[in-house]
């Protein structure tokens, strides 16, 4: 059993977020949904906004800060970015007031600590001003998280190694996308070093990982690009063959439905962070 509940509120092309939850706190990754659906996402956990330890943005594309306006407004709950994500989130949302924001630039590449919760932010590939993924730690136990990232660097895979827990991007299949309805030069984005993970490039990130996540999350798939059974079907393979001895359980995260790992049904049964 992990010591880290996680839910994915949406994920996908048309909005992301993620909450975590752990004996040391509660964080929100990206607010790219509506803040009524983020608000009715984690009521449905028995959750509340305010009770947030932070939010965290990975990047300044409206699929990950739609939200994040009313949001600020309604909840004075830490908001943590990188300076020139922060600097983007202006540009894509021009009303939003960053002087009355609870705003904290959070630089890739450094460490801060929220009570017991210790976070760090790395660089990520993508094209946006100041891209990053994070990693949540909990005495010795590791949640990361990473989307939108045309290339797996040696910083992501420094990073990553050790995550008992991972929500990882499993954007599209090349072959569906070179075939698809996407013009050129759009596939050319995708498929570039600052566009999106594909399932096997995922896979194969798996492989090389020190020690095998206990739980993974397949995120950001493209609705046209890409299906949950091919991702899944993809990245399993990849694991199976070249690590047969894995025990991963997967998760499939959706555009429109909330995705939780198991520790969130054993929630109303036992104290999990005992």
């Amino acid at each position: 059993m992990s010591c880290f509940q996680v839910a994915v509120l949406a994920s996908g092309s048309k909005g992301n977020a993620t909450v975590m939850r752990c004996e040391a706190g509660m964080v929100l990754v990206d607010a790219g949904i509506s803040c009524r659906r983020i608000v009715q996402g984690m009521q449905k956990l028995g959750l509340h906004p305010e009770n947030l330890d932070g939010v965290f943005i990975t990047h300044e594309h409206i699929d990950h800060v739609k939200g994040l306006e009313t949001f600020t407004k309604k909840y004075p709950v830490p908001i943590y970015a990188s300076a020139g994500t922060w600097r983007g989130i202006k540009q894509t949302l021009p009303r939003i007031d960053l002087q009355l924001c609870n705003r904290h630039i959070f630089a890739p590449q450094t460490e801060l600590t929220l009570g017991g919760l210790q976070v760090r932010s790395f660089s990520v590939s993508h094209d946006a001003q100041e891209p990053a993924g994070y990693s949540f730690r909990c005495k010795g136990h590791t949640f990361s998280y990473v989307t939108d990232t045309g290339y797996v660097s040696d910083i992501v895979k420094r990073e990553l190694d050790g995550a008992e827990v991972l929500v990882i991007e499993t954007n599209h299949d090349p072959i569906l996308l070179k075939n698809g309805s996407y013009p050129p030069v759009l596939q050319k984005r995708i498929l570039g070093t600052r566009g999106h993970l594909a399932n096997e490039t995922a896979g194969r990130l798996l492989t090389t990982m020190k020690a095998l996540p206990r739980q993974v999350f397949l995120a950001h798939l493209s609705q046209e690009n890409n299906t949950p059974d091919l991702a899944l079907s993809t990245v399993q393979g990849i694991v199976t063959q070249q690590c047969p001895n894995a025990m991963i359980q997967f998760y499939v995260t959706s555009q429109d439905e909330v995705v939780k790992n198991r520790e969130w049904e054993d929630y109303h049964e036992q104290n999990i962070f005992e």
